[in-house]
């Protein structure tokens, strides 16, 4: 905790002929982390995958394949032994693309036949109420036929052109079929463009549209009743070999990873070197490990780590379950390098703690809290389950402030100076009196009615915060450079608000004012030294940055307005007092419960992302640096097989 684990460098030596044992023994026991080889003129050179690879590869494309033709998703299922599926992977596997290979062909060609008969379909629908077999509308010599659809009835100007026509018109969908002299078609032509025609295709069928249709139609329902089998078919097959593909895709990906595990390895014509990382507590059960695979044949060695090396070192974050979730935080801003504090122990009490601070609402904390258990408890997803244990945090943080401020959904609970409560009876103990006038810090609460108070408040909410991260990035120099660098980089600022305070207090008439001034330039002079000139540039940001932590209140008040908005509507305006209950006393419960609804998606969302911002920007950017690689051990984490 406060630190990433412990990390140890070692080389693993051997002869070509147990690489494929060393391998193997690395792979199982998860630990370690290979650093890829790169070429760089020398005698070694890359590896060449073992010779198995290519055959596993073609089964591993095979089986996605497969898998992704039947819709098999990752579900929890009992793991098999490997050898059991080893033992039938061929022959199952086989089996499996030859029947799913025979449906999905009789699907293809069924599908391309329903494709046709929409096209068929849709070319007929213009001409259905026009009863004319589709023969009649070619193969003339000296007629010219026009098929579409007119806006208009063209017939008048047709016969002024000439009276040797034949007109097939619908007057509810406009379709059109004219029938006249070839040497007339230009004219005819003109005439039907002005009535805006458009053509339309004519199907190469015989028959009467509306019985070819009919018979189209029916076509169409057989044909989709055959789809309809076939992936009846392909669903029983899903559920007969679901359990199959799942643990034949993960063994046979565990069988590429490790056939192409040569291609991060330095080797020479007889021997192999395989650097890497790992923690090192488990550096000695790594080494029993590749020592009893190979017969003692390869060599673990340890290596010193170097100042360059620093950076590259894997990150393995080492903190207990219940800070573990707020590790997500950590990743969206990059891992600590392996030199600086973790701030995850840190966060875990910062996060929720400012979440709570702006959210604040007894109501709106049992919501998402209940939400989050549940959301919890029905998904299983790796990646759902930490955010879910964040809000958790979250709302047990505002169901602690919601207490505090007495606020439930926006209504107060306690009466205040005359304005009243939820709870009748329920007063506001006055206990202490503020420097601004009308406002008195009592229990619960108001924050309504204590807004300087609280602006005040969460300034030295910031400050207090903001020197938690220089107190922090103190460590993280001292660590990196020395107490020399430590004291000047960062002790120089708690020397600059040292001397604002005397400053302060100068003012005030209570120290000599010089004392303060001494101070601050003192603090002054030990920043320019530490951080050069960037330093005295930087000192308005104290300022700035602890003015950023009045959104606390800004946020909180802004959530407060439409929570009781929500309810002056719901209550005040749209059931107004002696009115008789009926259908607006119905109305008003959909927007109470609509409008409450809505504010509580936004109670995830902005006090969440101003909480955040606060430890991004403002305090992160006292201490922390981040950039560090993760640790990722060559292996694999079984969930559909297991070794027996």
């Amino acid at each position: 905790m406060l630190k990433p684990k412990q990390m140890s460098r070692a080389v693993i030596v051997g002869h070509k002929n147990i690489l494929e044992e060393t391998v193997d023994a690395l792979h199982k026991a998860n630990l370690f982390h290979i650093e890829d080889f790169n070429e760089d003129g020398s005698d070694l050179k890359i590896g060449k995958p073992f010779e198995s690879g290519s055959e596993v590869s073609k089964k591993l494309v095979k089986i996605r394949s497969i898998a992704s033709l039947l819709g098999v998703k990752d579900v929890a299922v009992e793991k098999q032994c490997p050898s059991e599926v080893c033992s039938q992977l061929d022959s199952s596997l086989d089996k499996l693309d030859d029947e799913l290979g025979v449906l999905a062909e009789k699907k293809h060609v069924l599908e391309n036949e329903l494709k046709e008969i929409g096209s068929s379909k849709k070319d007929l629908l213009p001409f259905i109420n026009i009863d004319l077999d589709l023969d009649l509308y070619r193969g003339y010599e000296n007629l010219a036929v026009f098929a579409g659809h007119v806006k208009e009835n063209v017939e008048p100007s047709i016969s002024k052109i000439t009276s040797s026509y034949e007109l097939y018109h619908d007057q509810h969908s406009g379709a059109v079929v004219l029938f006249v002299a070839r040497d007339k078609a230009a004219d005819v032509a003109e005439v039907l463009a002005g009535a805006s025609f458009k053509e339309s295709r004519v199907p190469v069928l015989s028959g009467v549209p509306s019985r070819l249709l009919a018979d189209i139609e029916q076509k169409e329902v057989d044909v989709t009743r055959k789809i309809e089998a076939i992936n009846t078919e392909i669903e029983a097959l899903k559920l007969k070999y679901a359990d199959f593909i799942l643990a034949s895709n993960e063994l046979l990906s565990i069988e590429v990873q490790k056939s192409e595990a040569p291609l991060r390895i330095a080797t020479t014509e007889s021997s192999f070197l395989i650097d890497g990382w790992l923690p090192t507590e488990q550096y000695v059960e790594m080494e029993r490990t590749v020592n009893a695979a190979t017969n003692g044949r390869a060599f673990v060695s340890p290596l010193d780590i170097t100042k360059p090396d620093i950076k590259k070192v894997p990150i393995e974050y080492d903190n207990p379950k219940i800070i573990s979730p707020l590790q997500e935080i950590m990743n969206l801003y990059g891992r600590p390098t392996y030199k600086e504090i973790d701030p995850s122990a840190l966060i875990f009490i910062t996060f929720p703690l400012l979440y709570g601070m702006i959210l604040g609402d007894i109501g709106y904390a049992l919501i998402l809290l209940t939400l989050a258990l549940a959301i919890k408890k029905i998904v299983s997803s790796d990646a759902v389950k930490p955010l879910m244990n964040i809000l958790i945090y979250c709302q047990v943080s505002t169901l602690f402030f919601g207490i505090l401020y007495g606020e439930f959904l926006g209504f107060p609970l306690a009466g205040y100076h005359g304005y009243p409560g939820l709870i009748p009876g329920f007063e506001t103990i006055d206990l202490l009196a503020t420097p601004f006038p009308g406002e008195v810090i009592g229990f619960p609460l108001h924050r309504t009615h204590l807004v300087m108070t609280f602006i005040v408040a969460t300034v030295l909410v910031g400050l207090l915060h903001l020197n938690l991260g220089y107190a922090v990035g103190f460590i993280n120099e001292k660590r990196k450079h020395g107490i020399s660098a430590a004291i000047f980089e960062k002790g120089s600022w708690f020397v600059v608000q040292f001397g604002i305070l005397l400053t302060v207090l100068g003012y005030l008439e209570m120290l000599p004012i010089v004392a303060g001034i001494v101070v601050f330039l003192i603090g002054v002079v030990m920043l320019v030294k530490g951080e050069g000139v960037k330093g005295p540039i930087e000192l308005p940001s104290l300022l700035s940055n602890s003015l950023s932590y009045t959104r606390i209140i800004a946020v909180g008040l802004s959530s407060i307005s439409i929570a009781s908005t929500v309810n002056l509507i719901a209550f005040g305006m749209i059931w107004p007092p002696g009115s008789p209950i009926g259908g607006m006393t119905i109305f008003a419960i959909v927007v109470f419960l609509f409008g409450h609804a809505l504010n509580t998606a936004l109670s995830i969302i902005a006090p969440g992302l101003h909480a955040l911002r606060l430890q991004y920007v403002e305090f992160f950017g006292k201490f922390y640096e981040g950039g560090g690689r993760k640790y990722d051990p060559f292996g694999y984490i079984r969930k559909y097989t297991e070794e027996k």
